[in-house]
Parts: structure tokens; C-alpha cells; sequence
């Protein structure tokens, strides 16, 4: 039996773990607490960051993936030189640890992004003018996610705090239609697979809302995105679900936001609309089995994200009046800004869908309905 060990007990682990049963996978969590989302696969629960508690835990396991993307390169390294396999590996992960880093590859392949530059307070001028001045787009290359380590830029005197810092990514303020997301999958031989490109819509920075497949989306942009997702996974070895968050432009254009090399939150409506979860295909690629089909059971799905409390208790109330609307909790304690479940509800009339999906995520947070 395959052995495969995931770092990070969030409810990414979490919902590996049926797929990892029906694949006849053997799935060992590092968890960073008791409480964690994927306590119920917990194997080891410490901290991530100490090389000698990693070797610890790899001892015995396959290969080695991700919850999250914050495990220091030079650890992992280590594990791999020790004959353990890392997928995505390292030389991957870079790519989405440090995102001046990623801007810099993602140009080396010729690949469409927003203008951007590196920030210090030498360059400062320099870099505005790379980005075509204010207001832009402010990253903290390190730590950022679901909102945090971003701002927009008006003034000069809104970059100082982060600039004390260190370098800052800047990129210009792009005039968007809307976000998108590429999933797809690639296993150790090179066999890569996609799905159709979603639609992500954000809230304070955070996606709440996922409409798949993005609705009206031309053949020519899914094409252009599926291609961008194969340079990606191609030219940095990325082996695992791999999603690029995308800027569609109002001329037309596709542009890189961002990259996760690990099921994403965008990818949760494949669960149920999907013939092969991103769940289940993550662990298909890192374990090189061969991948599974991306073909679409129902013609639309949606998925919405729950902030509030996601117990079953509250989800009573949803479940008496919308049966076929599926329900997943991370058993996470509710606190501002923290996804703590989703709700998915697929079919063949979009509008229905969405329009029942929000009825029910209007039970579940109410107090945001009313806001």
C-alpha cells in the first residue's frame, strides 16, 4: 500500500481523506495542533518548521505533499536528498512561497501577467513607473493569502510600513471583467489533465463564490487557459492539482494572478460536479496512479464558502429545505474572515442553482444576508 504523508491538518487534508480510502491509499497527516481540521488522519501533530519532527514523520511515508505551501524549501530538500518523494517539489513550491519569485519565472517562461516590479526604497520611483504609476496593486511577497499582504496603493505613504520592511511586489491596478481559475492535474510521467475554467468571485479579498464552468466563457480563452496551466505544470514540474487564478481583462486577455500547487478552494464544486474530485486527483498524480476523468457530471454547479459557525446544527435548517444542496463543515471554530465550510448545489439550470444556493448560505449567515 502507498503511504503518502500531507503537511498541514487543514481541511484540505481533511478532505483528502475519503479519497485517499477509496483508493486504497494509506494517508498519514502532519497536523500543527489537536484541534486541527484533519485531526481524524493525524498521524503526527507538531510543528512543521522543525527538519528533525519532518524526517520524523517521513520515515515510513512514500511520498510527501501539501496542505498549504509554507514549509520551509530547504527541509524539503533535505527529505528528498533522503530518498522520499516531494510532489509539487521544491523547486515548484518556490513559485508559490515568494511571489516576486513567481513573477520573475512566470516571466523567464513568457507567460501573460500584469506589469509588476520589485519595490525597495531605493527603486521606489522606478518600480511605480514599471506599473504605470498610482494607484497599484501592493504584495507582500511572503505570508500573503485570502486577502492578507495586499492593498492598493493611492499614495506614496501607504507603501512605507511594508518598504521597512524589505522588498514589496507591485503590479499594475488591472482593469478586470472578472477572476477565473484553471485546475488541472499533472502525475510524475508527465500525463496532464484539466478541467473547464471556473469563475471566482471574491469578497474582501477572499473568494466566496464559484461558478463552474465559468459562465460564457469563449472556446478561445479556455483554450488560452488550459494552455497557460500546461506551460506552468510543464516547464516547473509541477506534479499534484495545480490551480492559476486569472484576471480576465476587458480587452480579452488572460493574465496570472496567482498559483497554488495543491487542491484550492476554487476546486471544491468538483466534489460533487466532477467525475474525479480535485481531492481524489491530487492524490491520483502524487502517488502516480494514472489520472482520472475531468469530464463534468452536470452542465453547472456552484459553490459558496460559509464564515460563520459551519456545524450541523446550523446546517438542520438548510438540510430540511434543500436536501440536494451539499454540505461541508471543516469543524473549525468560527472567527471573522475564516472559511469554516461550503455549501455545493450542481444541476442544468444556472440560475436555479445559484439562486437556491444562496437561499441556503442565506441560512447559514444570516447576519451577512441582512448587511
Amino acid at each position: 500500500m502507498t503511504v503518502v504523508g500531507v503537511i498541514g491538518g487543514g481541511q484540505l487534508a481533511r478532505m483528502m481523506i475519503p479519497a485517499a480510502i477509496n483508493l486504497g491509499l494509506e494517508l498519514r497527516v502532519f497536523a500543527e495542533s489537536e484541534v486541527s481540521s484533519a485531526k481524524l488522519g493525524a498521524s503526527h501533530v507538531g510543528d512543521f518548521t522543525n527538519l528533525e519532527e519532518l524526517v520524523a514523520f517521513a520515515d515510513g511515508v512514500d511520498v510527501i505533499t501539501f496542505d498549504h505551501e509554507h514549509v520551509p524549501l530547504d527541509h524539503l530538500r533535505h527529505l528528498g536528498e533522503a530518498g522520499t518523494a516531494v510532489f509539487p517539489p521544491p523547486k515548484a513550491l518556490a513559485l508559490t512561497q515568494d511571489k516576486i519569485v513567481m513573477r520573475q519565472a512566470l516571466a523567464a517562461a513568457g507567460l501573460p501577467q500584469p506589469q509588476w516590479a520589485s519595490a525597495s526604497q531605493d527603486n521606489l520611483d522606478d518600480a511605480l513607473d514599471e506599473v504605470r504609476g498610482l494607484p497599484c496593486i501592493a504584495k507582500l511577497p511572503v505570508g500573503g493569502y485570502d486577502g492578507r499582504g495586499v492593498r492598493v496603493v493611492e499614495t506614496v505613504e501607504d507603501l512605507a510600513d511594508w518598504l521597512a520592511l524589505g522588498p514589496v511586489l507591485l503590479e499594475e491596478r488591472v482593469a478586470f471583467v472578472r477572476e477565473l481559475a484553471q485546475l488541472s492535474a499533472r502525475r510524475p510521467s508527465g500525463e496532464f489533465v484539466a478541467w473547464l475554467p471556473v469563475e471566482t468571485r471574491q469578497e474582501g479579498g477572499v473568494c466566496a463564490q464559484v461558478l463552474s464552468p465559468a459562465p460564457g466563457l469563449s472556446d478561445l480563452l479556455r483554450a488560452e487557459a488550459e494552455t497557460i496551466a500546461t506551460i506552468i505544470a510543464g516547464t516547473f514540474d509541477v506534479v499534484g492539482v495545480l490551480a492559476v487564478e486569472l484576471f480576465e481583462t476587458r480587452d480579452g486577455r488572460l493574465l496570472v494572478n496567482e498559483l497554488a500547487m495543491r487542491p484550492h478552494n476554487s476546486g471544491h464544486v468538483l466534489t460533487e460536479q466532477s467525475v474525479t474530485s480535485q481531492f481524489e486527483q491530487h492524490l491520483r498524480a502524487v502517488a502516480d496512479y494514472p489520472l482520472g476523468s475531468t469530464a463534468l457530471r452536470t452542465p453547472h454547479g456552484v459553490m459558496i464558502n460559509v464564515f460563520s459557525d459551519a456545524s450541523m446544527d446550523r446546517f438542520r435548517a438548510v438540510a430540511e429545505q434543500a436536501p440536494d444542496i451539499k454540505f461541508h463543515s471543516y469543524q473549525k471554530a468560527a472567527r471573522p474572515g475564516r472559511k469554516a465550510g461550503h455549501l455545493v448545489l450542481t444541476g442544468s439550470n444556472p440560475d436555479d442553482i445559484f439562486a437556491r444556493a444562496m437561499t441556503a448560505w442565506e441560512l447559514l449567515e444570516p447576519r451577512k444576508a441582512d448587511s
